[in-house]
């Protein structure tokens, strides 16, 4: 999943949560993310693109804490 943008992102369908590393190294946690939001992301040619288009400012998120 090469991206410029985006190091990795998960999914937990069970709270409709999209976590998202960037390339930075900083975890952001999107709320109440459907689950067709996610199969787009995981399919885009661009994951960046993707994000700006269909998550960014779509969604409350919280900056994570997590390990890199």
């Amino acid at each position: 999943m090469p991206s410029s943008a985006i190091r990795t992102f998960h999914y937990d369908a069970a709270h409709r949560a999209l976590t998202i590393q960037f390339q930075t190294g900083h975890w952001y946690t999107y709320e109440d993310v459907p689950l067709d939001i996610f199969e787009g992301m995981w399919s885009a040619p661009s994951k960046g693109e993707f994000f700006n288009a269909k998550v960014r400012d779509r969604f409350y998120y919280r900056r994570d804490q997590l390990a890199s």
